[in-house]
């Protein structure tokens, strides 16, 4: 990559010049910042950054990351390991030590979770959603999921939640929100820009605006009226790590309970009406099958 972008240094402006100079004395910083982050190291803008990327052949950021990334390991590859899936793991560890690790890492995830959480904190956010007319839920690739699975479980019970991954879709319906209305923004960095985008657009719509991140420090939680912490001690798994989902799906899991606590008669009878609905969908166990054909045979 330095080869790449010394050889189209000629062609580049003056700010450009700065990016690459950044670059070539710390090569992979593009594995560790954001785009608007190295922008902001350089002394630069993101669409500045852009415009590098392409001069040497890239057609946006995430392409150039992914070539700084080759180039890593094809250059070390135990460098590319460590990167790619953290420093708690080497490539030699038995199947054993990883199993350890794993366990521990993630019991030290929902630990860490559990004893920073406010429970004042959870229980007004988990009334609010109880009594809200409309719920919004935002979140952008590993967190869209952890966004459905909530609306989800809230829809089950009566809460009207609607789940949002796509930015112009989410921005839509936040600029609808009114001032008795809750948005929940889910980031594990907390640095996701779309998810910023729509609950910062919740916020202003006067909404009540919550984020679940891993810091109270993130733009997110800056955002938001509320914020909750999700840990994830282990740096392992980039980056994507799962212990962080685990985390975010144990905050997840008591808001859910909390809100069906607000009124467990009505939530009892929602719960058993949307199992019923579905029963005909699902295949009997084979403890019942075999019972019914016994009965059968008695006859």
């Amino acid at each position: 990559m330095s080869s790449r972008i010394q050889a189209n240094l000629p062609q580049m402006s003056s700010v450009m010049v700065k990016i690459a100079e950044l670059l070539l004395e710390h090569p992979t910083l593009p594995l560790e910042l954001s785009i608007t982050e190295l922008a902001e190291k350089a002394g630069t803008s993101a669409a500045t950054v852009t415009r590098f990327c392409r001069l040497i052949g890239f057609s946006g950021y995430v392409q150039f990351r992914v070539g700084v990334a080759s180039d890593i390991g094809r250059g070390d590859a135990h460098e590319s390991w460590r990167a790619d899936i953290g420093r708690a793991f080497a490539p030699e560890d038995s199947p054993n030590e990883v199993l350890g690790t794993l366990l521990n890492a993630h019991i030290r995830s929902l630990e860490t979770t559990a004893r920073q959480m406010d429970l004042d904190v959870v229980v007004d956010i988990a009334q609010s959603i109880a009594t809200a007319p409309h719920i919004d839920i935002y979140g952008i690739g590993g967190s869209a999921g952890m966004a459905l699975e909530l609306q989800g479980r809230l829809y089950r019970i009566g809460i009207n939640a609607h789940c949002w991954s796509e930015v112009h879709g989410g921005l839509t319906s936040a600029a609808i929100l009114g001032s008795d209305s809750v948005a929940i923004g889910i980031s594990n960095t907390g640095r996701t820009e779309e998810t910023i985008q729509m609950l910062s657009q919740a916020k202003s719509s006067g909404a009540f605006t919550i984020s679940l991140s891993n810091s109270p420090t993130t733009p997110l939680a800056e955002v938001a009226d509320v914020n909750v912490i999700t840990a994830a001690p282990e740096q392992f798994l980039q980056p994507d790590d799962l212990s962080a989902k685990h985390s975010q799906l144990f905050v997840l899991d008591m808001l859910y309970l909390l809100v069906a606590q607000q009124d467990s008669i009505d939530t009892a009878a929602k719960l058993a009406a949307s199992a019923m609905a579905v029963s005909e969908h699902r295949r009997p166990a084979r403890r019942e099958l075999v019972a019914n054909d016994s009965k059968g045979r008695a006859r």
